[in-house]
């Protein structure tokens, strides 16, 4: 799988831009400031509806315009796509697929997909959980993208379950009458159901990618190991299948009732769990180094390289300013890795930033250009 041009419309800092790409290396090198990220992150955005820099589309859209379009022509094996993504800050984005009828932006899931390396990944490793449980959600839709619309779900529900307990919380505290709380079992089966299906993809990735994980340590930093990924719930127990973590999840839910009307939030579920990462018997948030805690969010990354490609298309490899991040023995073994991938595209402030193993095309990006080298 590659993207063989990717043309932006008001994204960012580009007015509009059309890049051809070809499979192999492709390197966008420049001054900071200039737009190389810019690139790589609307090429992020196709594959997972979001940004890896910023929560919200608003600014992606260029200073003073309504939308940004976003599209490029994807191409696997002999078939080939054409994506478009148009961003509407405050109002529903639309999509296209092959210029046909609008379609729901989430269709495009699957068509194209990456795995992004970047220095906001350290923060898989020190950040707080929701980084840890984004990163596997985010994999689990690439895995299979109908996992969107479970993850849509389960935020609508918990939505309307929160505003549910805030309302109940705020008339006890004001001396109010107490509400009727039995709409409140019937969200908590909505909310089980659609969170054991969560709860089942996020186990069986993990268990999937522990592996992985290991071995891609291992070759990064030799010796440094083992790597344990080990999933923390907010509601225990030791359920797998989809019924059992229902049953779980309802039993938890009760037993927190009182305690979520008191509050008025929505204290067990997915969104309220961890990704525990150890590095030996330790965990590595707090004890890894700096270097070991780069090692082991490159590990990550690597591991769900691997896992997708095992797993059915290749995906785009993005490397966003990492080598500047990292000592030159990571950065080679790195680069060794990588090099071979199907299509790897990468920035850079200076040549110097790329190793000689991921020699290819070279784009120079200055002052909104991009021009090949």
């Amino acid at each position: 799988m590659h993207v063989t041009h990717l043309s932006l419309a008001d994204f960012r800092s580009y007015a509009r831009v059309e890049v051809p790409l070809e499979p192999g290396v492709t390197a966008f090198v420049g001054p900071n400031g200039q737009g190389k990220t810019n690139l790589v992150e609307a090429v992020g955005y196709l594959a997972n509806l979001g940004s890896h820099r910023v929560s919200s589309d608003a600014p992606l859209v260029r200073m003073g315009a309504e939308r940004a379009i976003v599209r490029a022509a994807v191409r696997q094996g002999e078939r080939r796509q054409l994506i478009e993504l148009e961003l509407n800050p405050g109002k529903a984005n639309r999509a296209r697929i092959n210029r046909s009828s609008q379609v729901r932006p989430r269709d495009v899931l699957g068509i194209l997909r990456t795995v992004l390396f970047a220095p906001e990944d350290l923060a898989l490793v020190k950040g707080d959980p929701g980084e840890r449980r984004r990163f596997l959600d985010e994999l689990v839709t690439a895995r299979s993208p109908r996992m969107a619309g479970v993850r849509s779900d389960y935020d609508r529900v918990l939505k309307q379950r929160n505003t549910l307990l805030k309302s109940a919380a705020m008339a006890r505290r004001h001396g109010g009458r107490s509400m009727d709380m039995s709409t409140l079992d019937v969200w908590d089966q909505h909310l089980a159901r659609a969170g054991a299906e969560l709860l089942a993809q996020r186990l069986d990735l993990i268990a999937t990618l522990q592996p992985l994980a290991d071995k891609a340590y291992e070759q990064l930093a030799p010796g440094g190991g083992p790597l344990a990924l080990e999933y923390r719930p907010s509601a225990e127990g030791t359920a797998h299948s989809r019924e059992e973590l229902y049953e779980q999840l309802i039993e938890a839910l009760a037993g927190v009732r009182k305690q979520e009307i008191e509050r008025g939030v929505t204290l067990v579920g997915p969104h309220r769990d961890d990704l525990l990462l150890k590095l030996g018997q330790l965990p590595a948030k707090g004890y890894a180094s700096h270097g070991e805690s780069w090692s082991y969010a490159l590990a990550l990354r690597l591991a769900s390289y691997d896992l997708l490609r095992a797993e059915g298309n290749e995906p785009v490899l993005v490397l966003d300013d990492v080598f500047a991040e990292l000592d030159a023995r990571r950065r080679e073994r790195l680069a060794e890795l990588v090099a071979p991938g199907e299509q790897v595209l990468v920035t850079a402030a200076v040549d110097d930033d790329v190793p000689a193993v991921l020699a290819g095309t070279r784009y120079v990006v200055a002052a909104g250009e991009v021009t090949r080298a």
